[in-house]
């Protein structure tokens, strides 16, 4: 390396990327990047991997089959903590987006919630125990699932049955009467309440305004072999991600995305929960606000393995945040493309009212009525 060369603007170590995903709307970041090729001018070479279902993404990131992944915030987490699956170093490189996903009722489930007005009363009176899917163990989805349930005075470890199903397959179940619910990102939900099979009880922004949601995660040994790599892989995707901020792109990515190899579902639903003008709306961009990996943010799905009994307390939980989230590596990668790191992430009420500050996460927990 020469005296003018740092190491943000340094070439990439390795310059062909496999990048998987799973087939849904907020995968728009990688398929931009791909596109429009925004990795050539950070001396990258992207290719796409579809995978049927977050089970083999995580499987293929963990073999190194993929080099970087489209992932749930929580798979990631799981993953290093061990969580059903081996132990490995673990890092979030960004934030791809926020908000976008929801939690779906079947129409008997939703008659029934009408008639008896709350949730438990509604459940009881379908007889026998309900199904609700999610799409992973330790995913997004069914943190946002668990914590609505719970909010609602239903606990999700004993007074449902959680099942896990693949984001593609979710319409069809609830057709098919298998689910009284489920939780997935879109289109899924947008798709069950086109075909008539179901209805969006609750987006996910809803629960937590403008939470956290896929991120861009590969193993730690690849950030430490190939940390230039790793700077222009996320400046690529910042590109991506402000692209999609930008008048009728995200009607544009909405075409690509309809296509069989992407999501193989109409333009027009996919267009509308991307839409930016929906309440809880999805967001990729605004400015650098969505994308920074906040530590505090990680620590939150720490505090939900534990609350639903899936991790013990243990003392290290920032320290295991500030492991994962490669906070620096992000602000080298967005000041070489202009892109500003945010203040601290904003504390807002969930659907509960509870607050999420990053503090004190015993107390945290320990503030929760239902739990494990």
């Amino acid at each position: 390396m020469n005296a003018t060369t740092t190491p943000q603007t340094a070439a990439p170590e390795k310059t062909h990327l496999k990048i998987g995903f799973v087939p849904l709307a907020d995968a728009a970041p990688l398929v931009a990047a791909k596109l429009l090729e925004f990795g050539h001018a950070h001396g990258l070479t992207l290719e796409l991997s579809r995978q049927p279902s977050w089970a083999a993404l995580r499987d293929k990131l963990i073999t190194g089959e993929i080099d970087a992944a489209h992932s749930l915030y929580g798979l990631v987490y799981g993953v290093q903590l061990g969580l059903g699956a081996p132990q490995t170093d673990m890092a979030v490189l960004m934030v791809l987006n926020r908000n976008g996903q929801a939690i779906s009722l079947s129409n008997r489930l939703s008659a029934a919630l009408a008639e008896h007005g709350t949730l438990p009363r509604a459940l009881a009176a379908l007889g026998g125990k309900p199904v609700f899917a999610q799409t992973f163990p330790t995913g997004t989805h069914a943190m946002w699932l668990y914590y609505w349930l719970a909010s609602q005075g239903v606990h999700p470890l004993r007074d449902i049955e959680s099942v896990v199903i693949p984001p593609p397959q979710m319409a069809a179940a609830l057709a098919e009467g298998k689910l009284d619910g489920l939780c997935a990102g879109e289109p899924w939900p947008s798709l069950a309440q086109a075909r008539g099979v179901g209805r969006t009880a609750i987006r996910s922004g809803e629960i937590w305004p403008d939470h956290p949601e896929k991120v861009l995660a590969c193993r730690r040994d690849f950030v430490a072999r190939y940390p230039n790599t790793a700077r222009a892989l996320v400046r690529a995707m910042l590109e991506a991600c402000r692209w999609l901020d930008g008048a009728g792109n995200r009607d544009e990515i909405a075409q690509w995305l309809a296509r069989p190899e992407m999501l193989d579902v109409d333009a027009a639903l996919i267009a509308g929960g991307l839409s930016a003008g929906l309440p809880a709306s999805m967001q990729f961009f605004e400015a650098g606000r969505v994308n920074y990996p906040h530590e505090s943010e990680g620590v939150w799905f720490l505090t939900q393995f534990e609350r639903w009994g899936m991790l013990a307390r243990r003392g290290d939980y920032r320290e295991i945040a500030q492991a994962l989230n490669q906070t620096a590596l992000y602000r080298e990668a967005a000041a070489r493309i202009h892109v500003a790191v945010p203040p601290a992430a904003a504390a807002r009420p969930f659907v509960d009212g509870r607050v999420w500050d990053g503090g004190d996460a015993a107390r945290y927990v320990d503030g929760f009525d239902v739990r494990a």
